[in-house]
């Protein structure tokens, strides 16, 4: 019986050991150079060359927007991403959105657009002056607005946003707002109410001592009407001072803007001696004081001219006809009257230029 050669068994042994490492050498080497390959791949620039967008539904897995990804040229291999992914334990959270991608934008520079939910954002401009209509007309046209409030009334409106009860008109704050795609519009109106009441209240804690008016809202209601009445930027606080002067002797404001405001659609757009003499709760004309609510959304600078309108003595004021908006501001019924005959003749002239709001002389 033949024996085995001394030593034969060891040297096998260790041989399969050695061989075992080298495999376990390659295999790391392997695994190694894989995973550089992956990363430079995961790190490269995109091979899109243009912007491209791609709109992400609520509860989308990182592996369909990959694939869609991949499909639009993009992203060059989906599943070179996927393994990168998984052998680095990186986790995505892709947030439902519009996103827009830079050209030749890498995969992680992508994934990492979805994980902070960059979504382009959409924007709407509620311009000074509007109304609350306004508003909701403007929300209602917007196709990025999800819409939940079409064929509401105006209480139902503010019920939906948490303010049952409150008048809308001149609460919520005019700005231009920014939103990602599909924003519910009870949303954005809860952002422009809340934005309304911040500044309302800076203004209304800043306000200067001795005004004819003892809460916000009435600041709010004048500041409506300054804003409607004022063109120019400069003219808002002695505008503002005009009728605080006129509520402070008990005088009507007679500001044509309430007038207009209380026709609603009888308004044919221009003022009747008849719209003067028509009674409603906003004509300032028949009814003293302020009227019941504002008759806009006013802006910053009419809030503050409100709370700190500027006394210049005047009790009236009217267009100068000239075109940019400007008034003569007048301490007296005959210097405003004599400012009347002024504008009027000015019209009557060749040459000219339409005013682009005028208010129609007020009389004590």
């Amino acid at each position: 019986m033949a024996k085995p050669l001394k030593g034969y068994g060891v040297e096998r042994g260790r041989a399969g050991i050695f061989g075992l490492l080298a495999l376990l050498v390659l295999a790391a080497a392997g695994a190694a150079g894989a995973y550089v390959w992956l990363k430079q791949g995961f790190d490269a620039p995109g091979p899109a060359a243009q912007v491209s967008r791609i709109e992400v539904s609520p509860g989308t897995s990182v592996r369909a927007v990959l694939n869609h990804l991949e499909a639009a040229g993009t992203v060059r291999n989906a599943r070179a991403v996927e393994w990168y992914m998984r052998l680095t334990g990186l986790h995505v959270r892709v947030l439902a959105g519009l996103y827009e991608i830079p050209p030749h934008a890498s995969a992680a520079q992508i994934l990492a657009l979805f994980n902070e939910g960059k979504v382009v954002l959409e924007q709407l401009t509620v311009v000074e002056g509007a109304t609350f209509a306004d508003f909701l007309e403007a929300l209602g046209a917007d196709p990025h607005i999800a819409h939940t409030l079409r064929g509401k009334s105006p209480a139902a409106v503010m019920t939906a946003i948490g303010h049952a009860g409150v008048p809308p008109e001149g609460q919520f704050f005019p700005d231009t707002y920014r939103f990602a795609a599909n924003t519910p519009d009870v949303a954005i109106l809860g952002l422009a109410y809340e934005a309304m009441q911040r500044e309302l209240t800076a203004a209304w804690q800043a306000r200067a001592p001795g005004l004819p008016f003892t809460t916000p809202n009435e600041a709010l209601i004048l500041a409506s009407i300054v804003e409607k009445e004022a063109v120019l930027k400069s003219e808002r606080a002695p505008i503002a001072g005009v009728f605080v002067n006129r509520l402070k002797k008990g005088m009507r404001l007679q500001s044509d803007p309430t007038v207009i405001y209380g026709l609603g659609g009888e308004y044919d757009g221009s003022i009747h001696t008849r719209d003067l003499q028509t009674d409603t709760p906003y004509n300032t004309y028949t009814r003293d004081g302020l009227p019941p609510t504002p008759i806009a959304l006013p802006g910053r600078e009419s809030l503050v001219a409100a709370v700190h309108p500027e006394d210049t003595g005047a009790l009236f004021f009217v267009a100068t006809g000239e075109g940019d908006g400007a008034h003569h501001f007048s301490r007296t019924l005959e210097e405003h009257n004599q400012a009347v005959q002024a504008y009027l003749a000015h019209l009557r002239g060749p040459a000219h230029a339409p005013a682009a709001r005028t208010q129609a002389p007020p009389h004590p």
